[in-house]
């Protein structure tokens, strides 16, 4: 499991809405400026996400929060191998189709490359939506600190 210490905002139906608190470290570090860290938690800032408590808890009390590895990793490939996969085989199908014939052909199977990339990013958008945020990879309250 990974963990990471919030807050609670707010809490409705056994649904808390909690934010992550920058860690002293990142904070204080002399090296903000080759750190990744530093880099997408300026980019991200402070952003209220939903967790399943079966703990009572307030607004304004610290929680530890956690998401199992298994998740993160499958998260990953779906986000980046899928769609590279995607346009890998949508600019085989195409270059597979026209045989290369044509003096556009090229252009055609760059298309069908960015036809499938745009595709395969529609659909996991569409599936995170509907299905994946709401009910795979949900973080869960650990404790109340």
């Amino acid at each position: 499991m990974i963990e990471e210490i919030a807050v609670v905002v707010k809490t409705e139906n056994h649904q808390v809405w909690v934010e992550s608190r920058q860690s002293g470290a990142c904070a204080g570090c002399k090296q903000k400026a080759s750190c990744s860290t530093s880099a997408i938690g300026s980019v991200i800032g402070k952003k209220a996400v939903a967790v399943d408590s079966q703990i009572a808890l307030r607004a304004g009390d610290e929680v530890i929060v956690a998401v199992d590895e298994g998740l993160v990793l499958k998260a990953s490939v779906l986000l980046y191998l899928a769609p590279l996969m995607a346009m890998f085989a949508s600019t085989g199908a195409v270059h597979w189709l026209l045989a290369g014939t044509g003096p556009h052909a090229d252009l055609w199977t760059a298309g069908g490359a960015l036809l499938g990339l745009s595709l395969s990013m529609w659909l996991i958008n569409r599936l995170q939506k509907l299905f994946l945020m709401t009910h795979c990879t949900r973080p869960i309250v650990l404790k109340k600190l």
